[in-house]
């Protein structure tokens, strides 16, 4: 069996990463390293990203992070009208149909749903 279980993503200010994506994708902290300047936050299927913060600085190189909602255009209204800033509105795209973000530091976040990629 192979099953992908946790990724690590460097991040150049650790606290604002962390609230972020707890308060902009409601992942939630499964613990923290404050020696290794780490947080490992958890997606609700039990996906684990580590963030840790580094002194080399951050270049995501187009590095993009895919999340499953229930509905897109649901979520994208929702966190919309929550303040949260989309690079772009679902729609059809070269991966599929869906939205996309930025964090903090750049790393796209693109956000999808089963029923949608199938439709559009």
């Amino acid at each position: 069996m192979l099953r992908f279980d946790h990724l690590r993503i460097p991040v150049s200010d650790l606290a604002r990463s962390q609230a972020w994506y707890v308060e902009t994708l409601g992942m939630h902290v499964e613990f923290e390293v404050p020696e290794r300047q780490t947080v490992a936050l958890q997606d609700s299927e039990g996906f684990t990203i580590f963030l840790q913060q580094t002194a080399a600085g951050v270049r995501p190189n187009g590095c993009a992070l895919w999340f499953q909602v229930e509905d897109v255009d649901a979520t994208f209204v929702q966190w919309t009208a929550r303040g949260v800033t989309f690079s772009h509105p679902p729609r059809k795209t070269y991966w599929g149909y869906g939205a996309e973000l930025g964090d903090p530091d750049g790393y796209l976040i693109r956000l999808w749903d089963k029923g949608s990629m199938e439709e559009k």
